[in-house]
């Protein structure tokens, strides 16, 4: 939420609202749903389990190899669209901090195995006869 108000943009997807078909629950239909009770008679469940379309028909209706690639590369761009990326100066930023850490811990881990390896050396002898 921080990123998008440094971005001069408001949290909220205005762009979301848009893609919203027909088809869509408004919230007065939702509200009445949810002031409905929960249970249903056993004949109202018999009636939706009825109405239901088989299966060979929903495959039919679902879009070809194609369409879903092409909807998919859509998705992909909306979303890349939402990604909030960072400025010049924030990436130099998180780029030498990740260099330093890198280097820092390399550092600790070089002089952990070279005192590893002076310790098996005195422990174990260099290999020479004795």
């Amino acid at each position: 939420m921080a990123e998008s108000k440094r971005r001069g943009e408001d949290a909220v997807d205005e762009r979301l609202d848009e893609g919203l078909d027909g088809d869509a629950l408004r919230d007065d239909d939702v509200d009445e749903r949810l002031d409905k009770p929960a249970s249903r008679s056993k004949r109202a469940t018999a009636v939706d389990k009825s109405t239901r379309a088989p299966a060979k028909r929903k495959a039919a209706a679902r879009p070809g190899v194609f369409a879903r690639i092409r909807n998919f590369i859509r998705e992909i761009i909306s979303e890349l669209s939402k990604v909030i990326w960072p400025t010049r100066k924030e990436l130099l930023t998180y780029t030498a901090v990740v260099v330093v850490f890198v280097a820092v811990i390399m550092t600790i881990v070089g002089l952990l195995d070279y005192g590893f390896a002076q310790a098996v050396l005195h422990v174990f002898g260099t290999g020479k006869g004795k």
